[in-house]
């Protein structure tokens, strides 16, 4: 069985990023769409309006990144829900690992 594997990553460079190590990542537009999701797995930028609150509303394992330097963040989402928050350069060399 394999893991659906859905993500929020608007930004164009780091959506290329995604799809060069799990190619059939599911992407979604706004944040809102992850609940409506029947994923296993969750890749979401909690940096982006709106995806800390939409966290706490998902069952599905979510990992979330976000700058380094936004530490306050990171321990933000990671109370909503996320299993992981991770800064950006972490969660993209463990990428291959997480999804």
């Amino acid at each position: 069985m394999t893991t659906r594997v859905v993500a929020y990553v608007p930004d164009l460079m780091d959506r290329l990023r995604v799809t060069a190590t799990r190619p059939d990542v599911h992407f979604v537009a706004i944040p809102a769409e992850l609940a409506d999701s029947d994923a296993d797995r969750v890749l979401a930028d909690v940096s982006r309006p709106g995806v800390v609150d939409a966290v706490s509303e998902l069952t599905a394992a979510v990992i979330g990144f976000a700058p380094h330097v936004d530490k306050a963040l990171l321990t933000a989402a990671r109370v909503a829900g996320c299993t992981e928050a991770l800064p950006r350069s972490k969660f993209f060399r463990r990428l291959g690992s997480l999804s």
